[in-house]
């Protein structure tokens, strides 16, 4: 069997994912044919893979991270809510079908040999594969038929790392309690801990270790110290991406936070820019005045999140923002959301229906069964530059705001923008990743003398730090012998 190491959590967001890509890099820079795999991901955040399927962000991350192709058995299982109840259900890159949360929990048991098929394809390519838990293993009222932790875990023979989040407090508790609630073969399989997101002197801490050990007989592996630089790497979830601080003489861009919102990554370039604010407008406030952009993200649920739109007041604050000479970006449902008018009449993200959009451009979209999932190159018109990205969406869009394009792809023209340049729009995600487009596009509203000149480097570097980090302070040694079953 392949060496296998699986990352669970005691809770979400305690940094399983950045810590499976921290190990893939540092163990890919060993040597080692390094693959993630995560069982089931629920996210709004996805990727192409090289096969055209679209998995969770996160994995892609992964991937990258272990210098390896992206591939739909990364995760077989992804998730994309449209409800608070229902989710789309895509099963090993491809969509099977939209569930409400019950009678998922009715299709898991005939998930689980997919997963483990994907697994064990996985295994066949690598010498070593990293799997990231969901949630928390702790969550015992749902561990019938789990195929996200301990379930996959028992049914793929892996041994399991817990990782701890002292951050947010109370992390002997959360490691010890996760412990006592584990059944006595999940206890056996569990191997040891890493805390996780460490302020301070580690010393002090020596105390809580020697706690946990003896009420658990887990293993220390490390007390990994807050990696400052994580910010330069795409977050999994929109609960992590938060505002920036505001910063005198900038570029200030308001992005409205749908309530489905997916693919924020488009924002991570923009983030990570000097002189740049993202303003993120959270459901209960308005979009601030002065801003030089409203960039509309993109969506699970499009025509749900334009009632959204209007149940905030964000579309009186959006046509006000255009009288007052600003500019509106949409990308993906974002753009569909410029037109005059969306409809669904097939049922695909609910009842049947049609609606208004903002009217900002001419065109209608109508939703289609059909979902394209392809990566692309091209031309941005405004400024003339080389972009790259991909597309995932459903739709067509028609109406004479086309035949001004945004950009002209590999495969056609693509978007619209308005005659005076200032709304605009497309389906291609990804594109302010493309360094020059996104420095003349800021550079239209305030000249900056310090940017960044490659975005893709600073991802890698960012990685590499990463992985020196995670080298220097967890037992790295340790954690493969318990991979290769050794300890």
């Amino acid at each position: 069997m392949t060496a296998t190491l699986m990352l669970q959590g005691t809770g979400s967001d305690v940094g399983k994912s950045l810590l499976v890509a921290g190990l893939a890099r540092a163990y890919s820079n060993r040597g080692m044919k390094v693959m993630p795999f995560k069982p089931q991901n629920m996210s709004n955040n996805a990727a192409v893979t090289v096969e055209g399927g679209e998995i969770g962000r996160a994995q892609a991350l992964q991937a990258r991270a272990a210098r390896t192709p992206l591939l739909n058995d990364m995760n077989p299982v992804l998730l994309k809510p449209q409800s608070d109840i229902g989710a789309q259900v895509i099963v090993q890159g491809k969509m099977c079908g939209s569930a409400v949360a019950r009678d998922y929990q009715k299709m898991k048991p005939r998930l689980l040999s997919k997963v483990l098929d994907s697994f064990h394809r996985i295994g066949e390519k690598a010498d070593l594969v990293l799997v990231e838990g969901a949630g928390s293993p702790a969550e015992v009222n749902l561990r019938a038929h789990d195929i996200a932790n301990m379930g996959f875990a028992e049914a793929a023979n892996v041994p399991v790392i817990l990782i701890g989040d002292i951050d947010r407090g109370g992390v002997i508790a959360q490691i010890v309690g996760t412990h006592m609630l584990l059944s006595p073969s999940e206890q056996q399989r569990t191997k040891g801990y890493i805390i996780n997101k460490f302020r301070g002197d580690v010393s002090l801490f020596d105390d809580g270790l020697k706690i946990i050990t003896e009420k658990t007989g887990y293993k220390n592996f490390g007390v990994l110290p807050f990696f400052t630089k994580a910010h330069h790497l795409p977050p999994e979830d929109a609960f992590s991406i938060t505002s920036q601080a505001p910063r005198e003489d900038t570029v200030n861009i308001a992005v409205p936070v749908f309530s489905r919102i997916a693919n924020f990554d488009d924002l991570d370039p923009l983030m990570a820019e000097p002189g740049v604010t993202v303003h993120m407008v959270r459901p209960g406030t308005f979009i601030p005045a002065g801003m030089d952009v409203v960039l509309l993200p993109g969506s699970k649920a499009t025509l749900a999140d334009m009632d959204f739109i209007r149940m905030q007041g964000w579309d009186i604050d959006i046509q006000a923002h255009v009288r007052q000479g600003g500019t509106v970006i949409g990308l993906c449902a974002g753009y569909q959301m410029l037109g005059r008018q969306l409809s669904d009449p097939g049922g695909i993200e609910g009842p049947a229906r049609t609606i208004d959009g903002l009217g900002l451009l001419d065109f209608e979209t109508t939703l289609t069964a059909e979902k394209k999932l392809v990566e692309e190159d091209g031309t941005e018109h405004l400024t003339g530059s080389p972009i790259r990205g991909y597309h995932m969406h459903v739709g067509r869009t028609d109406g004479p705001a086309l035949d001004r394009p945004f950009v002209t792809l590999a495969s056609g023209p693509d978007g619209a923008i308005s005659p005076d340049n200032r709304i605009m729009g497309g389906y291609l995600h990804g594109l302010f990743a493309s360094d020059e487009f996104r420095n003349k596009f800021i550079n239209r509203f305030k000249y900056r003398n310090e940017k960044i000149d490659n975005f893709e480097y600073l991802v890698e570097n960012t990685l590499d730090k990463l992985a020196d980090h995670l080298e220097h302070h967890l037992d790295l040694d340790g954690l493969l012998e318990v991979a290769n079953g050794v300890s």
